[in-house]
């Protein structure tokens, strides 16, 4: 029997199956980055009974996105938006996290309020990218954060998650992963602060660990999870000694008694599969001796390796991206072993419903062929 499509909990909820919609952004929010009726559509489509789906990142606070048409929870204006995606979501029996991010250096001025520049832990040259009118421009080089500024951005992670409760979302992920803000001070490559939140492993988690128990302070801990990627590379991020920093920082979390922790596999760079990279499970591998609590795993899973890190315990549950962008019903295709439609990696960042809510269900495409 296929363990992927057994029941399973996480957190208060119980799931029919660990097939999970990974937190993908595809940039279609409405101006002032409001969700509108095109996301409740999407997220409609991929919504099973019983399953798990993790939103897009979602901006935190107003100086915190990297991409235009981002969306976000930094304002009220944002909630009435989010409640017709949770709505959709709840109606066909399913759960939805909101993903909070801070994008950190990750961005350029023209995304910042009054083009001020973006923030960082310190100031450290990368190469990154940016999503502007222009299209994918180099980021503006950031200044560091002040240690009075860190605490505004963990009130801001409050304030936020307090918004995802007006909502209607189930449960709240912090996104600590592909160079954004919290990876940012978890990496020495990118962390160079002398302060309380620099040098030590300690030291350079205490930023996550404080936003972590801020969003608990609203949501619970069994609703709250957090989202890590062990040498994670996207956006110049390197740190001396991932492994020790990293089950470092799992050991923390999992005293928290979190709802899961979402681990990224390091053989995805951004949203390319770098075929140079071990094709085995090494992060949840790794991970799940320093956390015995809910693991959900996530980058370039198929079928046959999902059952594999289920079987060999490493993981509970497995996030599917672009296989689950392509296919609407990918939890139906995966259990009945159906071919699945191709996805189309230019429209995946930003435009209309196009690569966004027009691809066949199974049925259709059957239909039409």
């Amino acid at each position: 029997m296929s363990k992927l499509f057994t029941p399973v909990k996480v957190g208060p909820y119980e799931l029919a199956h660990r097939v999970v919609l990974a937190p993908l952004t595809r940039m279609r929010a409405e101006d002032g980055a409001r969700p509108g009726r095109l996301m409740a559509e999407y997220y409609a489509q991929r919504t099973s009974a019983g399953a798990l789906l993790i939103g897009e990142a979602t901006i935190a606070a107003p100086d915190g996105n990297g991409y235009l048409g981002a969306p976000g929870l930094y304002d009220d204006s944002q909630i009435a938006g989010w409640r017709e995606v949770t709505d959709a979501v709840r109606e066909r029996g399913g759960k939805i996290f909101l993903q909070l991010y801070h994008a950190g250096r990750q961005s350029n001025a023209e995304l910042q309020p009054e083009g001020r520049r973006p923030v960082g832990p310190s100031e450290v040259l990368h190469g990154g990218v940016a999503y502007t009118r222009a299209g994918w421009i180099p980021n503006t080089p950031n200044r560091a954060l002040e240690i009075d500024e860190i605490a505004a951005i963990v009130e801001s992670f409050r304030t936020a998650a307090e918004r995802g409760v007006k909502a209607g979302f189930d449960g709240v992920e912090l996104h600590a992963a592909n160079g954004y803000l919290f990876d940012q001070f978890l990496q020495d490559g990118s962390n160079k602060r002398t302060d309380a939140y620099g040098g030590s492993f300690e030291n350079r988690a205490r930023f996550l660990m404080e936003a972590t128990r801020a969003v608990i302070s609203v949501w619970g801990s069994n609703k709250v999870a957090v989202r890590l990627g062990p040498s994670g590379s996207w956006g110049d991020m390197s740190d001396s000694d991932p492994v020790g920093l990293f089950t470092y920082a799992a050991a923390e979390l999992a005293r928290l008694d979190l709802a899961y922790l979402h681990l990224i596999e390091p053989r995805i760079a951004g949203n390319v599969e770098d075929e140079s990279r071990d094709p085995n499970p090494v992060a949840a591998q790794t991970i799940r001796q320093h956390y015995a609590g809910t693991i959900i795993a996530a980058g370039g899973f198929k079928r046959e390796s999902a059952e594999a890190v289920l079987a060999d315990g490493d993981a509970d549950l497995v996030a599917f991206g672009r296989d689950f962008i392509a296919n609407p019903d990918l939890p139906e295709r995966l259990r009945r072993k159906l071919p699945l439609n191709r996805y189309d990696r230019p429209t995946f960042f930003g435009g209309t419903e196009v690569g966004y809510t027009d691809y066949p269900f199974y049925e259709e495409e059957t239909v039409s062929a």
